[in-house]
């Protein structure tokens, strides 16, 4: 589906795309441009456009920065309650082996669709890698 009509103002300027907007409907793993649609069709890949709107994603290029922003954030999380569970309570060990895998596991599985969203709706509305509109460069 072909919506430049929609993406120029007077054929010349580009239409506004909102950061903050788009990056929740990242987050809540939606389309950046309608909201409606969903951005992923499993756990991880892309659809190649939104089923709502037809905003094509085929060209969006994420690669490995949500695996990288996940690890950051869970390590960080699970470091600074590690060790402030460790000084203030001193647990025995088997309750660190138990916990903080789990932990880590969990928020990682919980956090990477989210943040990859957030990467794929940032790209569009930065109008980055084919969101820009047909005929323009990347």
């Amino acid at each position: 589906m072909n919506h430049d009509h929609d993406r120029f103002l007077h054929g010349s300027q580009p239409l506004e795309r909102p950061l903050l907007p788009a990056l929740l409907r990242g987050w809540k793993r939606r389309c950046p441009n309608c909201g409606g649609g969903p951005v992923f069709a499993s756990y991880l890949a892309v659809r190649p456009s939104c089923v709502a709107c037809g905003e094509p994603f085929h060209h969006h290029r994420a690669d490995d920065l949500p695996a990288w922003a996940t690890i950051v954030i869970v390590g960080h999380l699970v470091g600074t309650l590690l060790l402030s569970v460790e000084f203030s309570l001193a647990p025995p060990m088997w309750v660190h082996f138990a916990l903080w895998p789990t932990l880590a596991l969990g928020l990682t599985l919980w956090l990477l669709p989210r943040i990859k969203g957030m990467v794929v709706a940032m790209q569009w509305a930065w109008r980055m890698h084919g969101f820009e509109g047909e005929g323009q460069p990347d």
